[in-house]
C-alpha cells in the first residue's frame, strides 16, 4: 500500500497565520466572537470559512 499524503493546510498562505511570540508558534489570528469561533471549529483547515490568501502586492497597491 502507498502512504498517502496529507493535504497541505491553506493556513499558511493565509493573511489570518501569523507568528505568536510569546509561544512560539503560527497561530491564527482571526478575530472571532463566540458563536464564529464554535462554527470555525467546526470545519478543517481545508476548507476554512475565514480564508484570505495573503498576497503582500494588495497590501503595497493600498499604501500607494
Amino acid at each position: 500500500m502507498a502512504d498517502k499524503k496529507l493535504p497541505e493546510s491553506r493556513c499558511d498562505f493565509c493573511a489570518y497565520y501569523d507568528y505568536d511570540e510569546e509561544t512560539e508558534q503560527y497561530v491564527c489570528d482571526i478575530d472571532l466572537d463566540e458563536d464564529e469561533m464554535v462554527n470555525f471549529l467546526s470545519y478543517s483547515t481545508q476548507n476554512c470559512p475565514y480564508f484570505n490568501p495573503y498576497d503582500e502586492y494588495k497590501i503595497v497597491e493600498k499604501q500607494n
